[in-house]
C-alpha cells in the first residue's frame, strides 16, 4: 500500500511539473521576440538527467528563457537515442542493458518545448568499430578518429562510471569505452551537420566534461565558437557559468582581495553550518547532522598504523 501511494504521489508530481513547465514555456515564447542580431544561442545537455527535472537541467531550462526573452534566438540539439550507452543510463541498471531513452526523450521535449530543435538519432559506423574490436584499454585511451580526440574526450565519463581514476583492461571497461567512442564520433558527426546548417553565436552545455558534451565543446572550440559550461554552484539553488571548465570552478581573484568585515561574517556562518552537515549541494541535503567518529570505529581503527580520509571532487561521491 505505501509503495502504491508513493507511486501515486510520484505521478502527481510529474503531471504538476509538466503543467508548470508547459505553461512558463508558452509564456516564454509568446513574449520572446528575436532582435535578429547576431547568430543563434545553442544549448544542449545529454548528461544532467534522464527524467525530472534537477537544478542542473532547470538552470539551463531558465537560461534558454532568458536568452528568448532578451531577444535571441534559442536553438536546442538534442538527443533521441543518440547514443548506445549514454553515461547516466549505464549507471541505471546493468551497463550492457539498452539506456533508457523513452522517458529521457519525453522530458527533452517538454524542457526544449517551443523553441528550435535539432534532434539526433545513432548512426554507427562500421569502419570504427572494426578498429576498435580488440582493442586494449591503452589503445582505446589514445585513439583518435578523423582527427577527433575520442578517447581522451570519453575518458572522464569512463572513470566517472566504473568510480575509479586507474582503469582495469577488462571486459566490461573496454566495452563501455568502445560504446562511448561510438557514441561520441556519432554525436561529432551530428554536430558537425547542424554546424552545416546554423552559425551559433554561443553554444552552452552542461558540465563539458561527460562525453556527450565535451565533443560538442571541443567541436565548436575548433570551428571558434565561443562555448559557456555550467556547474550547481557552491551557494545553495546557485549556478556558476564559465567560459572555462565549470566543474574546476576558475575564478579569478587578485591576490590583494579581502573579506570586508561582512563577507568575513557570512563566510563563518556558512562554515559553521556545514561543519555540522547542514547545507545542501545541487539541491539535496545530505547529512541532518554531523557528529564525531563513533567510539566503535575508533575503537577498530586504533588497531591500524594510521587513517587516511579520501575526499573525493564532489560531496555525492564522498558521501
Amino acid at each position: 500500500m505505501d509503495e502504491l501511494k508513493s507511486k501515486i504521489g510520484r505521478g502527481i508530481r510529474k503531471l504538476q511539473l509538466f503543467s508548470r513547465v508547459w505553461w512558463m514555456d508558452w509564456q516564454v515564447s509568446r513574449h520572446s521576440r528575436s532582435s535578429g542580431n547576431g547568430g543563434p544561442v545553442l544549448f544542449f545537455n545529454a548528461s544532467a538527467r534522464l527524467e525530472g527535472l534537477n537544478l542542473n537541467a532547470a538552470f539551463q531550462l531558465l537560461s534558454s528563457w532568458g536568452v528568448g526573452l532578451a531577444g535571441g534566438e534559442v536553438v536546442h540539439f538534442a538527443c533521441r537515442s543518440g547514443m548506445s550507452q549514454c553515461v547516466l543510463g549505464a549507471g541505471a541498471g546493468k551497463p550492457q542493458d539498452p539506456p533508457p531513452c523513452q522517458g529521457c526523450i519525453t522530458h527533452t521535449r517538454l524542457y526544449t518545448g517551443a523553441a528550435k530543435t535539432y534532434w539526433f538519432d545513432y548512426q554507427e559506423d562500421p569502419g570504427l568499430r572494426e578498429i576498435l574490436e580488440g582493442a586494449s584499454l591503452p589503445e582505446l585511451e589514445d585513439l583518435t578518429y578523423k582527427g577527433r580526440p575520442l578517447g581522451k574526450l570519453v575518458l572522464p565519463s569512463l572513470r566517472w562510471i566504473m568510480r575509479r581514476h586507474h582503469l582495469e583492461d577488462e571486459p566490461l571497461t573496454r566495452y563501455l569505452f568502445s560504446e562511448y567512442i561510438l557514441s561520441a564520433n556519432n554525436i561529432a558527426e551530428k554536430f558537425k551537420d547542424l554546424l552545416n546548417e546554423i552559425t551559433p553565436e554561443v553554444v552552452v552545455v552542461f558540465n563539458g566534461l561527460q562525453y556527450p558534451e565535451a565533443v560538442v565543446r571541443w567541436l565548436a572550440i575548433q570551428s571558434g565558437i565561443r562555448v559557456i559550461t555550467h556547474e550547481v554552484n557552491l551557494q545553495p539553488y546557485s549556478a556558476f557559468f564559465t567560459e572555462g571548465q565549470a566543474t574546476i570552478y576558475p575564478m579569478s581573484i587578485p591576490e590583494d582581495f579581502q573579506l570586508s568585515p561582512a563577507q568575513d561574517q557570512v563566510l563563518d556562518d556558512y562554515l559553521s553550518r556545514r561543519f555540522r552537515g547542514d547545507f545542501t549541494m545541487a539541491g539535496i541535503k545530505f547529512w541532518s547532522e554531523m557528529d564525531q567518529l563513533p567510539k566503535e570505529f575508533l575503537d577498530y581503527a586504533s588497531g591500524f598504523k594510521g587513517i587516511i580520509p579520501v575526499f573525493t571532487n564532489v560531496v555525492f561521491d564522498t558521501s
